[in-house]
């Protein structure tokens, strides 16, 4: 039987769309960018495209061939996540960082937003967890809501030395062995690395289900590989769809035709934008669903971009702060800081045309006209409403801003959203001529946490924070 993403004609309607207007000049006035510097940086643009293009599928760019090459892999994550459906009530995901974020961010946009709550017979498959932090109090809540025995652990870690990771996988497999015994590796699936890593080692030794990490994929650009896939698959998510969302904008965003490739026009505006000063890039979807995409964008954005010294070792310093907000929430929160505070921020909305369900705003309180005017309105016209009109306020006031629009929220356009940011992500980061794929900053905030906790190799590390200034009494209060 054929699916709907083989309809060219469908997919063609479900195209992401960019709308940049209140970026230039024209619309936000001495601020925005002009049609001068946007045909400027057209050479630099297309410079990364032809280098990205020419890196597809090599080195730390293996994510850019996830959209093709995975047919076997598919299909046994699909038989895979039926059977889990069938035996599982409860699915946890023991990540951090890209790990967890993208399953997180897919789980929020294509289940029910109650999803655990609703009854068994509809949900198309177990409850879902996502353990993403260490913080005990969460273990222990996690393990006051689910019996073990009746649940299915992801451990996703490429290197399995994750410390955050291998600590909840430690807990874990501790109480299921203590229980289980020998049957405890029924309820471990380990996604890793397939050639390196103590992961792999214990995966083999212990008899653990295992999908690999394919060696080009580093963990913020890993959700289109079974780190992303698994998960879904088992929420009854099509993820064939998925990768084809993300083959078609791929298609759509490799054309060296600057103004038609989205990815790599809005990459250039962003990089414009730095240069006038615009340090914050603002993600505010219009959408409960997409809420979580917000977290995965600001670590792709954040750590891809981030970064101390560029490709000739100059110390730049170069990055823009990615901040998450969500519409209509956040007009009532931070919208008055973006309308008139510091002109350094740049707003991305991302807008639904058709949402998934259709509520019409009841007829009442005829003698209160400030509240009655909703009346035969439905919440789709209001959330629309409420985003132009934040839109209006931005732009009157000079404040860049610039909307992605889905025209429905499913897995094929979640796929091309995913697959769109991290294209945009390594067009400016080529741009920037940084390392797009290395995260310095986040290994030495590692190396100091395994001195601190005895780790063998780590002695120099322990020793340089044992003599590290103490902090002063007298600047604590």
């Amino acid at each position: 039987m054929s699916k709907r993403y083989q309809n060219k004609d469908w997919k063609n309607s479900m195209k992401l769309r960019l709308d940049y207007n209140n970026m230039t000049e024209e619309f936000v006035g001495k601020d925005g960018i002009t049609s001068q510097e946007l045909k400027s940086i057209k050479y630099e643009a297309i410079n990364a495209l032809n280098k990205v293009q020419a890196s597809k599928g090599k080195g730390w760019l293996g994510w850019t061939d996830l959209p093709y090459n995975q047919k076997d892999i598919v299909a046994d994550i699909n038989a895979t996540a039926k059977t889990i459906r069938k035996t599982a009530k409860n699915f946890v995901v023991l990540g951090i960082g890209g790990s967890a974020l993208g399953p997180i961010a897919v789980f929020q946009a294509l289940c029910h937003l109650h999803y655990n709550d609703l009854p068994n017979k509809c949900r198309k498959g177990p409850k879902f967890y996502v353990e993403d932090n260490v913080d005990p109090e969460r273990m222990k809540a996690l393990l006051d809501v689910i019996n073990v025995e009746e649940t299915v652990f992801n451990v996703i870690t490429k290197s399995g030395a994750t410390s955050e990771t291998m600590t909840q996988y430690l807990i874990i497999y501790g109480i299921l062995k203590k229980r289980l015994g020998d049957k405890a590796k029924d309820h471990i699936i380990a996604t890793t690395s397939e050639n390196a890593g103590n992961l792999i080692k214990l995966a083999e030794s212990e008899g653990f289900k295992t999908f690999y990490i394919p060696d080009g994929v580093g963990g913020r650009f890993s959700e289109l590989c079974p780190v992303g896939l698994l998960p879904a698959a088992v929420l009854g998510i099509d993820i064939g769809e998925m990768l084809a969302g993300a083959a078609y904008i791929d298609r759509i965003c490799s054309t060296d035709k600057f103004h038609k490739n989205p990815a790599l026009i809005n990459a250039a505006l962003q990089i414009l934008a730095m240069r006038k000063g615009k340090n914050i890039s603002v993600m505010m979807p219009y959408s409960d669903g997409l809420k979580y995409f917000a977290d995965w964008y600001c670590q792709i954005w954040a750590e891809s971009l981030g970064k101390e010294v560029d490709l000739s070792g100059n110390v730049v310093n170069a990055g823009q702060t990615p901040v998450k907000s969500l519409g209509v929430t956040d007009q009532h929160s931070q919208v008055q800081l973006y309308t008139e505070g510091p002109y350094d921020k740049v707003v991305t909305f991302l807008a639904v045309d058709k949402y998934r369900a259709e509520i019409v705003i009841s007829e009442g309180c005829a003698d209160i006209p400030d509240v009655h005017f909703l009346c035969g309105h439905t919440m789709n016209e209001l959330i629309s409403a409420e985003r132009s009109a934040t839109e209006y306020a931005l732009t009157v006031k000079g404040r860049m801003n610039h909307t992605i629009y889905l025209p429905e929220i499913n897995p094929f356009t979640i796929g091309e959203l995913i697959y769109y940011f991290e294209l945009e992500t390594a067009f400016a980061g080529e741009m920037l001529n940084v390392n797009t794929y290395n995260q310095p900053g986040v290994e030495n905030g590692k190396n100091a946490t395994y001195a601190l906790l005895g780790r063998k190799g780590y002695e120099s590390k322990r020793a340089e924070l044992k003599n590290a200034p103490k902090k002063k009494e007298e600047y604590i209060c």
